[in-house]
């Protein structure tokens, strides 16, 4: 069934003052509608496509219509086939209000359908009355269709049929319509069944907020909060329920006769006779009925507190001693604060007021002069300030400390021991031990095999052997030894002799033993040893061993250029007692001669005794044709000096 032009028919008066941000033709709107009636969608809630309030309703409508055509129709069918319309329509959409409003205009239709079809009429009547005849009626709220068998609802929105308020909105319900607020009533009221607003009464519901004090009472709109005590007279009550007193006497017009003086009281008021009221400087007579000068000079000291008093008519006039000056508005002698007047004209350093004059003093390191006004330095050392030495300086005084002392860092006026063997180079003052005094030090050495040098901080070696203090024996040689001495005895091996007397060296004592055989001793004769030595050297703890130290020198008789047509070398070796290999020999040349060094690459500590075995070994053409033996005696002292 096609209704596009009945809508257009209707609406066609309304169309004239709709007016749109977004204009959308009736057909388009109707269009919409009935694609989403077809969907069997829910005709009320349907999703807007313009502002316009025109196309919603149209919309609205269309939807509803082809909704309502599908759904009549299925009843007719249902009842031509069935005879009655008892049984439900499967996937009927009974949920929806159009649905709702279909079911009862779909059974009516259905029974009519059935009743004619049992007598045989023979037109079918699809309205929702029979009138007789053949002819169909509609409820109130629609109408007949041209067909003259169905019936259509009565759209009262587009035909200004509704009697809808201003501020509300006419919405078309099926036979019917509804008015619907477009704006909310506001707080403090409510909306009711026949769309008025009506005022909420907050007292009677309980949803006010007052204090148990006070009373509710509904206004209009909202409610008001009143005290339950109600003041007096003479009170005024303000927003919290107290009683405030009323000033009758400013809040009423001459409550009092003329000649009276109005004085409030809590809660009301008394009038009070005028008296007379004199100036300042004046009072009433005896008889209280005139105002007479009073004197001020009068008395033992008067109004001016000590000074000269002279009386005016209603006034005095102090007349101020030196060192003070008369304060008009006060009237009184007032003194002068002269350091503030003259600033740095009175005193030489600081001046302090007093009354009615002055002071002068000096800040600290001077003295108050003669003058009373000028400072002069006061020599703070003749009082003995400092524990030791004192300089006077101007305005002040330095303490000083004689040598061996300082000046404490706390008061800077005491003297406190310097402890020299304590300072970062005090392990260098002295060569073995520092012990500190008042003022001083003194270094002290081992107590036996060393005495404490003239400049009192080294420690000399003792030469028991020269001084005779060694106990060796006479069989013994005495060798001197850093810190002591050593009794030993070099014997030289069969087949040697020894060489002259022993000899010192440098540092070292020698005893050399040559080979001397006996005749035919083919085998001594074929030794390649030629001589054995003996050699004592004494050596320190080396504090810091940073380098090689070389201690024995190995001199030869071979020049260190020989002659090209000779093959010859010489190569000194260790044999024995290189402990941890703290030892080498290194071969070198000193003023043409071949010299072998002796150095010592670890450092050892002391006491230690050792016996390093060296080899001489001259070689010629590859062989070895004699060899020189050196034992050294090494004695390492536990000091460093």
């Amino acid at each position: 069934i096609s209704i596009v032009p009945i809508w257009q028919a209707e609406l066609c008066l309304c169309l004239r003052q709709e007016r749109t941000s977004q204009p959308m033709s009736i057909d388009e709107c109707c269009k919409d509608g009935r694609d989403r009636g077809i969907d069997n969608q829910d005709c009320t809630a349907l999703p807007l496509i313009s502002e316009s309030t025109t196309c919603r309703i149209v919309q609205e409508q269309c939807c509803a219509t082809v909704l309502e055509d599908s759904i009549c129709t299925n009843g007719i069918n249902m009842a031509k086939d069935q005879g009655g319309c008892d049984t439900q329509f499967p996937g009927s959409t009974c949920e929806t209000k159009t649905a709702k409003v279909c079911v009862s205009v779909r059974e009516y239709v259905c029974v009519c359908v059935f009743v004619h079809m049992c007598i045989h009429c023979t037109n079918t009547c699809c309205a929702q009355e029979c009138v007789g005849n053949g002819t169909c009626a509609c409820f109130k709220g629609y109408k007949l269709k041209p067909d003259g068998k169905n019936c259509e609802d009565i759209n009262e929105c587009l035909l200004g049929a509704s009697n809808c308020r201003g501020g509300e909105r006419c919405i078309n319900t099926l036979g019917s319509f509804r008015c619907q607020r477009e704006v909310s009533c506001g707080t403090g009221y409510e909306l009711t069944d026949n769309n008025n607003c009506k005022d909420i009464d907050e007292c009677e519901s309980g949803t006010h907020n007052c204090a148990p004090d006070f009373m509710c009472q509904n206004t209009q709109g909202s409610f008001r909060c009143r005290p339950k005590n109600q003041c007096g007279d003479g009170y005024i009550q303000d927003a919290l329920g107290s009683c405030i007193d009323i000033n009758e006497c400013l809040a009423q017009t001459g409550p009092c006769h003329p000649g009276q003086s109005c004085m409030n009281t809590v809660g009301s008021f008394t009038c009070q006779r005028n008296s007379v009221n004199c100036g300042r400087g004046y009072h009433l007579n005896d008889n209280g009925n005139r105002c007479v000068d009073i004197d001020e000079c009068k008395g033992p000291d008067g109004e001016c507190a000590g000074h000269g008093c002279i009386n005016l008519v209603g006034s005095f006039r102090c007349e101020c001693k030196i060192g003070f000056i008369f304060n008009s508005i006060s009237r009184v002698c007032e003194d002068i604060n002269e350091c503030r007047h003259y600033p740095g004209r009175l005193c030489a350093h600081k001046c302090e007021n007093a009354v009615g004059s002055y002071k002068c003093s000096c800040t600290q390191g001077f003295k108050l002069a003669s003058d009373g006004r000028n400072c002069d330095d006061l020599n703070e050392c003749e009082s003995s300030p400092c524990s030791q030495e004192c300089a006077n300086v101007y305005g002040s005084y330095q303490c000083y400390c004689r040598r061996g002392y300082q000046l404490s860092d706390r008061d800077g006026i005491n003297c406190e021991d310097i402890d020299e063997c304590a300072l970062p180079t005090g392990g260098h003052i002295c060569s073995y031990r520092c012990h500190n005094t008042p003022g001083s030090f003194h270094c002290n050495c081992p107590a036996t095999g060393y005495t404490l040098a003239p400049n009192g901080r080294s420690c000399q070696d003792v030469d028991e052997c020269v001084t005779g203090t060694h106990t060796c024996s006479e069989t013994e040689s005495c060798f001197n030894v850093q810190g002591g001495f050593r009794c030993l005895s070099f014997e030289c091996p069969p087949n040697y002799r020894r060489a002259g007397e022993k000899a010192r060296v440098e540092r070292s004592d020698t005893v050399r033993c040559v080979k001397s055989c006996q005749p035919n001793d083919i085998s001594c004769v074929l030794d390649p040893v030629h001589s054995v030595s003996h050699t004592v050297i004494s050596m320190p703890t080396f504090r810091e061993f940073t380098r090689p130290e070389e201690i024995v020198f190995l001199r030869t008789m071979s020049m260190a250029h020989s002659s090209p047509h000779i093959s010859s070398d010489i190569v000194f070796d260790i044999l024995e007692g290189n402990v941890q290999n703290s030892f080498d020999i290194v071969k070198r040349e000193e003023h043409g001669i071949i010299v072998g060094v002796v150095r010592q690459v670890k450092p050892l500590i002391g006491p230690l005794n050792m016996v390093l075995k060296l080899a001489m070994n001259y070689v010629t053409s590859g062989v070895v044709s004699h060899r020189n033996i050196v034992s050294v005696h090494i004695f390492v002292s536990e000091f460093w000096f």
